[in-house]
């Protein structure tokens, strides 16, 4: 009998210790699953604004794209939860404007918002908010949460409610403040606006449809706040567009490779980039070019230089030409950040000699504004010239062969001596003479009354008041054109734009036109004007015409006026005398105040010279570059 109690009390004992290591274990493995809950980032939508998400912190995922300015931003570094969540993510430097995960701390709502423009987007002030947010990086870890001034950390306490999983059962208990601390609404440093702890039940989970944010989740290490003292605006001397097109052929190797990259970054971090001056983008070409980075994609000399680089090299051949021409059609366009008011700057880095020709390309390029430097590095020696597609390419391909748009650099090892002239001749905007301004980018067609009533003095006044105009353009094949012609009951090609280029021509040009005499027939002129003169005119150029007149015309004009408008020529109509100003209103473009003029005497022609050109050069300087 005693054998069997014996026996009876081991397999009970046996039983318990079974049961104990199996609940121990079990115990364990639920203890493993709520170190480690498994947390699914969800991806928002560029415009979703942070005070729709109820969460203190969380992780989301912004998609490309977030930059655009129609998604707001308030505020800098410190944003207020009005602000869209992505796009103060690309502002504060988290986030290029491809996407990626962030990390978003609620903090109290500010007094004032300051606005900014940083890394491609604009911020605006806002007065006051009741919430705040900051944000950093993804890889902020989730085991840490902010230090705030006078508070002491608290452990992170995890209680399991039977009926729950292990997220819904997560409660963090955020730092209190100790009695030293006093008021902590002074701080500089952004306060949480509140805190989640067991007093306050359960978290309020925001759901993107079925996806749960990793609620629960606040970081004990201090989240880094930038100053909010606005960044360099850059500097206001150097207002320049500046693409680098950068070798990457398979010639120029590894080693020379790196130190091209090197001698960008030192260009760089001497431009102070900005807003308010020089912007820089790069292009790398091979057999075919590719845009590394824009004008608007980083607007500080520490950005740029961080991304010139994660270049590399593409290889291929040196196909240079090809290069600039897609820089003349793609680079600077207002998408890519051409600011239009400043001049447009392209240095072409060369290895040797390249594999294609540039003299055509760079002559587009010139004629679309842009100032196309050269830098060749270890050029063809005698020998070697005979292997060149095109001799003497880089004298062809610059605007001026003076040698302030071409360096010739001996060596690799000697380029970095080429960074101080360089950025002394780009920053030089006066001497930018490819730019193109209002002075030298217009074709400009006279159309000159020369009926009866004008009279042989009054029409050498008039054509004293065209010289007089014509002198103020810079002329040339690439710069302003100037064409004439005559009309009374019919019309005369006086000569054409392509007929004179440099001044001194077009000058004495203008002195040899004879007086006509005649009717006033003005609608049927600008209709020639149209089909003799700017038909020839040049795409890129902006076409001008400048109609001078001292009466009523006998033909209609309004249907005349409409096409050339609707042709883009930009209209001014010049009255004299006895001239309709009805009709000057008619034949102007829109707003007339701004293209049509009266004098009431042949002698006060030349008042209105400086007025004219003024206009001119407004609406040019209002209109985007290219």
């Amino acid at each position: 009998m005693g054998i069997v109690v014996l026996t009876m009390k081991a397999s009970v004992i046996e039983m318990f210790l079974v049961l104990l290591v199996t609940g121990i274990h079990s115990n364990q493995e639920m203890m493993k699953k709520m170190k480690r809950p498994k947390f699914t980032v969800p991806q928002i939508s560029c415009d979703v604004r942070a005070g729709k998400i109820t969460n203190v912190e969380f992780i989301v995922k912004c998609p490309p794209g977030c930059q655009d300015p129609r998604y707001h931003v308030y505020g800098t570094d410190v944003y207020a939860s009005y602000s869209s969540v992505c796009g103060a993510a690309v502002h504060s430097g988290v986030l290029d404007n491809s996407g990626g995960k962030i990390l978003v701390q609620k903090v109290a709502g500010q007094s004032g918002y300051k606005g900014s423009y940083s890394n491609g987007v604009r911020s605006l002030s806002l007065p006051r908010w009741r919430e705040s947010f900051v944000v950093s990086g993804e890889t902020a870890r989730a085991d840490q949460s902010p230090s705030v001034p006078g508070t002491a950390a608290q452990p992170v306490t995890v209680t399991q409610v039977p009926g729950t999983t292990a997220i819904e059962a997560t409660h963090t208990i955020l730092p209190k403040p100790s009695p030293s601390a006093g008021s902590t609404t002074s701080s500089l440093r952004p306060q949480p606006v509140g805190q989640r702890s067991k007093d306050l039940g359960e978290p309020a989970l925001w759901k993107p449809e079925s996806v749960l944010l990793d609620a629960g989740f606040v970081p004990k290490e201090e989240l880094s706040t930038q100053s909010l003292e606005p960044a360099s605006q850059g500097d206001p001397s150097c207002k320049v567009d500046l693409s680098f097109l950068i070798d990457g052929s398979s010639s120029i190797g590894k080693r020379r490779f790196r130190i091209q990259k090197q001698f960008l970054t030192d260009v760089a971090q001497t431009l102070d980039i900005g807003p308010a001056g020089p912007l820089m983008g790069v292009v790398q070409y091979g057999d075919n070019p590719a845009t590394q980075f824009n004008l608007k994609t980083h607007m500080n000399s520490q950005d740029v230089k961080a991304a010139i680089e994660k270049i590399s090299q593409r290889g291929g051949l040196s196909n240079a030409g090809r290069a600039i021409s897609f820089v003349t059609k793609n680079f600077f366009s207002k998408v890519n950040g051409n600011r239009g008011g400043a001049p447009n700057v392209a240095v072409v880095m060369v290895d040797g000699w390249p594999t294609d020709k540039v003299e055509e390309a760079s002559r587009l390029a010139r004629e679309s504004g842009i100032n196309i430097f050269f830098i060749t590095i270890e050029g063809a020696s005698e020998n070697e010239k005979q292997y060149m597609l095109e001799p003497n390419f880089a004298n062809k391909a610059v605007c001026r062969t003076n040698g302030f748009y071409s360096l010739t650099v001996q060596n690799w090892f000697s380029l970095h001596k080429t960074v101080q002239p360089l950025v002394k001749r780009v920053c030089d905007t006066d001497r930018l003479a490819c730019s193109k301004t209002c002075l030298n980018s217009a074709d400009i067609g006279f159309v000159i009354d020369g009926s009866s009533s004008v009279g042989t003095s009054n029409f050498r006044t008039v054509l004293q008041f065209v010289a007089n105009l014509s002198r103020e353009f810079e002329i040339s094949d690439t710069d302003t054109r100037i064409g004439a012609m005559q009309y009374t009951y019919e019309q005369r090609l006086e000569f054409g734009f392509d007929e004179y280029s440099t001044k001194s021509d077009v000058l004495n040009a203008i002195k040899r036109v004879g007086y006509w005499s005649g009717g006033t027939s003005t609608g049927a002129a600008i209709n020639y004007a149209l089909e003799l003169l700017f038909k020839k005119s040049k795409p890129n150029k902006r076409k001008l015409m400048i109609l001078i007149t001292d009466g009523r015309s006998y033909d209609d004009i309004r249907i005349p006026a409409m096409l050339a408008h609707h042709k883009g020529v930009i209209t001014y109509a010049i009255g004299v005398a006895w001239a309709a100003q009805d009709e000057l209103d008619v034949i102007a473009t829109h707003p007339a105040r701004d293209h049509a003029f009266f004098v009431d005497e042949f002698d006060n022609l030349y008042k209105i010279v400086p007025k004219v050109i003024q206009n001119i050069c407004t609406e040019f300087n209002s209109q985007p570059r290219n």
